[in-house]
């Protein structure tokens, strides 16, 4: 088996859950899958296994695989996950970066603010999407620590399938770009308490937003 193919296939199927092509609670039916992504049963049996490690999908015994069930209970998880991770990551990062970290997070601050209208566009929503990861992982980048910033994608991850739930009822939050310019700021600036507090109150507040959602129950599956 290609350990390529099935890490290929792998991100594949966690950007369609992130999404929300795959809804919580959903049967993942192994030949639907196998047929629209051209591959064999092996590598899509190791994707969907080291999915169900990251917490994307749940196999139930003698029914197969299944979207991983919503709940404000993981949630609050995820985003106290969050804030210890991401938190750290931006500490060390603006305490090691050099030049081309500070490049690296201009041009993916750049292209995020650029494309902050397309927030509200749903032809435009995925490349402000991908920006926005972009630019999270861009501020952890020189955190020179590989595990770290693995834990960091996959909790983006996470919350990124929240969020896009919350978005198919909701506007999106009028006070995130101002919070992402400022968090850019400061860590150029290399103020790093300033930027770290700041990013606490980012993640802190946008998740009680959506937590709120999800304890009335008023998320759309």
């Amino acid at each position: 088996m290609s350990v390529t193919l099935a890490a290929s296939l792998e991100e594949k199927l966690r950007n369609a859950i992130v999404n929300g092509e795959y809804k919580p609670g959903e049967h993942l039916k192994l030949d639907g899958l196998r047929q629209r992504f051209d591959v064999s049963m092996s590598p899509l049996r190791e994707a969907l296994t080291r999915l169900s490690a990251e917490g994307f999908t749940t196999l139930y015994e003698n029914r197969g695989y299944r979207v991983s069930q919503v709940s404000a209970a993981d949630f609050q998880e995820v985003t106290l996950l969050r804030l210890t991770l991401e938190v750290l990551a931006l500490r060390l990062s603006i305490t090691n970066g050099d030049a081309e970290w500070e490049d690296r997070l201009s041009a993916a601050y750049a292209r995020l603010d650029r494309l902050n209208e397309g927030r509200f566009s749903s032809a435009a929503l995925q490349d402000w999407e991908n920006a926005h990861r972009a630019f999270h992982m861009a501020l952890f980048s020189a955190c020179h620590m590989p595990n770290l910033m693995r834990f960091c994608h996959t909790l983006h991850d996470l919350s990124d399938r929240y969020r896009r739930l919350f978005l198919e009822a909701y506007e999106p939050d009028p006070n995130v770009p101002q919070e992402h310019a400022a968090i850019y700021q400061l860590a150029i600036q290399r103020d790093v308490e300033g930027a770290c507090n700041l990013l606490t109150h980012h993640l802190t507040r946008t998740g009680e937003r959506l937590e709120k959602v999800l304890q009335r129950g008023d998320a759309r599956p």
